[in-house]
């Protein structure tokens, strides 16, 4: 607005104290060398900051003032942009070092001010905070650790519904065993150079991972009748260690451990090309650690092609035939591993395919999920995203705040609270899409949404584990540990994620009840979508945290299992996430749990599921929510009497079991429920491995935490066992009538929210 003197401010910019001590600094212990005048002064470049695109963000990161500042109007710097050249002069005359004491010039560039200079002066945002996207920028680029190659090419699928069910493989009985002949009889065509275990720990991390030229890992084909499959596996989430060629169209596959550890093998995506079509391919995991798997039943791999999907656009599909889940006999005396088999026929001849343990749903997905709400003006409004933490990678973890603006701040402060978290374990790519489905309802114009938005604030934290996520993992993040063990951690350096989750609703909770928690998991040997929760003690509010399973479940009959339900704490689990916000004070604290492979219930019974049908269910937990929380408390006394029935039915078949036969009437409530109830079955559980990686050889041996605590499953748990699901009540949709009679359209109010991040 007034070229001529920013020319001039460029021309005589005032040295800036802290960069002037660096540059001494550093100059004196010899780390620069250089001429002064290369070094950039913060100063100058102040005005460049501010108004770069990249930076300035649109109103869904938060309040508009503190985000695109008018310099003339709002705020400005405390570094002048209209002295006049004499002035200039006059406090370049000046000693600096009085001036670093007495000059109101030189205060931190971190402080604001208003128009006339007044001393209201207050902190500016930080600015990692706020820069996420712009809509002419680029998406923040996932950081990996700088051992990982990562090639640079953008992997990208469609997604698509299949048009008929994708039924689970019915296993014969007479599937091949393969022998597994290893690479001494073999070819390896595909191998990682270096893969960081148990022996090493996380560093340092960069965009891009290890510097250098990529290497090319596959073979090198002799011609163009040379039918060697060609692998593939450093690209996001993608886990594939080595692959050798057994015979002509069979491979033996290796997965990758997670990073920094020498266990958790069970996800896999990778890619392959150089396919023949009309021919029957084999290939066997052989390092898989689980004795139990989904794979036994019949369920079976993804593939993707990536000519069906530019010609056809069709994307993720089940496939595979001649499925075999089996021990594997060659262990060398450690522990034993387990082996996945399958045959398939590509679609295409020279096609490029992808094979996968379940849908894949990357870091750089989740951005683009969250750049097109923050581009959005109407979503915008209501849903306010902020960084809760880096990871340990650098990589951003996202905070969402969904609640339509309040008319009053009496009517702010009266809203209760939902929290959801998701992809603690990164390879439970469930978790994302049962998260995608329910982001999609709640930002949603519908009216049911609009109503939830009106008496709620969601708290949603869509990736824990944004680095387990980026390079592959299964279940850890790069500290070489499960996180959803440890958090009651002190660690803050280690396990930021889940320390800053389990502090923001911390102070969440002293400002407002949390009316429920709810962390997105996915479970590798039971069928069917289920929760875990925790026992409440009280009497007053005995049975209340079974409700709202109870009411999912009528509403969900295909999907969802109130029978797959525990409420057990065992003491192996007391450092989840479910466990310690129970413990906090959130009574209805939940860890759900969405299978890998199908479901048992209903019209969907032996089927897999798809994202569509993970999405559903997220839309089922907005529907349930409303349930839950209506005013005509009929339908949660209808649960409770009904949950009180099914207790007592199970309490009868335990002395039953027991051989003895008791009168119950008056005194079968006070039985400690945990007594009839078994442990949390099948549950994809993992003791805490103690200390991050790190620390372990600096920490004293005594000090070591011994976690021996058994989470050995007791229930059976063959889902032929499942009862006949509730079909779904003829529950009204007349939902709060007065409060949804009142509301004509969506009318714009000021923003009143109160945001918890630490």
């Amino acid at each position: 607005m007034f070229p001529a003197l920013e020319t001039e401010l460029k021309q005589q910019t005032l040295p800036d104290p802290y960069e002037d001590f660096m540059y001494h600094h550093l100059q004196y212990y010899g780390y620069f060398k250089a001429e002064r005048g290369s070094l950039p002064n913060s100063a100058t470049h102040q005005h460049v900051w501010k108004n770069n695109p990249r930076y300035l963000l649109s109103g869904s990161f938060g309040e508009t003032a503190d985000l695109i500042p008018d310099p003339l109007q709002k705020e400005k710097h405390l570094w002048p942009t209209c002295l006049s050249s004499t002035v200039h002069r006059q406090i370049e005359a000046v000693n600096r070092d009085s001036l670093m004491l007495s000059s109101p010039l030189l205060k931190s560039r971190q402080l604001l001010h208003d128009d006339l200079g007044e001393v209201n002066s207050r902190l500016r945002e930080p600015r990692d905070l706020f820069a996420f996207f712009s809509s002419s920028g680029p998406l923040q680029a996932p950081r990996w650790p700088i051992e990982c190659e990562v090639i640079k090419e953008n992997i990208h699928h469609i997604e698509w519904v299949p048009p008929q069910p994708e039924y689970f493989y019915q296993p014969t009985g007479n599937e091949k065993v393969p022998e597994i002949v290893g690479e001494e009889k073999g070819t390896v065509v595909y191998q990682l150079d270096s893969v960081p275990t148990e022996d090493s720990y996380f560093t340092s991390s960069r965009v891009g991972g290890k510097r250098g030229i990529i290497k090319e890992l596959a073979v090198t084909l002799q011609g163009p009748e040379d039918n060697t499959l060609l692998f593939e596996s450093r690209f996001e989430s993608g886990n594939l260690q080595k692959a050798v060629r057994v015979n002509t169209y069979e491979y033996e596959l290796t997965l990758r451990t997670d990073l920094y550890t020498n266990k958790h093998t069970q996800w896999f995506y990778f890619r392959v090309q150089n396919t023949r079509k009309d021919v029957t391919y084999r290939f066997t995991i052989v390092n898989l650690l689980k004795p139990k798997s989904l794979y036994t039943i019949g369920m079976k791999p993804l593939m993707y092609s990536q000519l069906d999907a530019s010609t056809h656009s069709i994307g993720w599909r089940r496939e595979g035939d001649e499925i075999r889940y089996y021990r594997n006999n060659t262990e060398d005396g450690q522990q034993p591993f387990y082996c996945l088999t399958w045959t398939i026929q590509f679609p295409h001849d020279q096609d490029t395919c992808f094979f996968a343990h379940f849908y894949p749903y990357t870091y750089t997905d989740l951005q683009c999920f969250l750049l097109s709400v923050a581009n959005s003006p109407v979503q915008s409004q209501f849903c306010k995203l902020r960084t809760l933490c880096t990871s340990l990678a650098g990589n951003t973890v996202y905070l969402l705040t969904i609640t339509n603006p309040a008319r009053t701040p009496q009517e702010a402060a009266a809203k209760k609270a939902v929290v959801l978290t998701a992809r603690v374990h990164p390879g439970e790519s469930n978790g994302s899409w049962i998260m995608k489905g329910f982001l999609d309802f709640i930002l949603s114009n519908s009216p049911d949404a609009q109503l939830l938005r009106d008496i709620f604030i969601f708290k949603v934290v869509p990736m824990l584990n944004p680095d387990g996520v980026i390079v592959g993992n299964y279940r850890c993040s790069l500290a070489g540990r499960d996180l959803n063990r440890h958090y009651k951690t002190i660690l803050k350096e280690s396990f930021p994620c889940i320390w800053h989750t389990r502090n923001m609703i911390k102070r969440l909770l002293e400002e407002r009840e949390v009316l429920l928690y709810c962390d997105l998991h996915g479970h590798s040997r039971k069928s069917n979508i289920f929760l875990y929760g925790c026992n409440n003690n009280d009497r007053k509010f005995w049975l209340h945290e079974r409700v709202f399973p109870l009411m999912l479940s009528k509403n969900a009959p295909d999907k969802f299992s109130f029978h797959s339900c525990n409420f057990k704490v065992q003491k192996c689990k007391e450092g989840t996430g479910r466990v310690v916000m129970w413990r906090m004070g959130i009574l209805n604290s939940y860890t759900m749990e969405s299978t890998f492979g199908g479901s048992t219930l209903g019209n969907k019974r032996d089927t897999h599921f798809t994202p569509e049908d993970l999405k559903s269910l997220g839309y089922h937990v907005c529907d349930t929510l409303l349930d839950f929380c209506d005013p005509d408390r009929t339908k949660f006394m209808q649960c409770l009497a009904e949950l009180k029935e099914l207790l007592q039915q199970e309490i009868h078949k335990k002395f039953k079991e027991l051989g003895q036969d008791m009168d119950l009437e008056g005194s079968w409530s006070d039985i400690s429920l945990s007594d009839i109830e078994s442990s949390t079955s099948g549950s994809d559980s993992s003791l805490s491995d103690g200390l991050p990686v790190h620390l372990l050889n600096t920490a004293d041996e005594r000090e070591k935490p011994g976690f021996t605590v058994s989470c050995s499953p007791k229930r059976n748990t063959n889902p032929s066992q499942e009862p006949a699901p509730d079909t779904k009540p003829n529950w009204s949709r007349n939902r709060y009538p007065a409060t949804k009679g009142g509301r004509t359209t969506a009318v714009v109010y000021p923003s009143l929210h109160i945001y918890t991040y630490p």
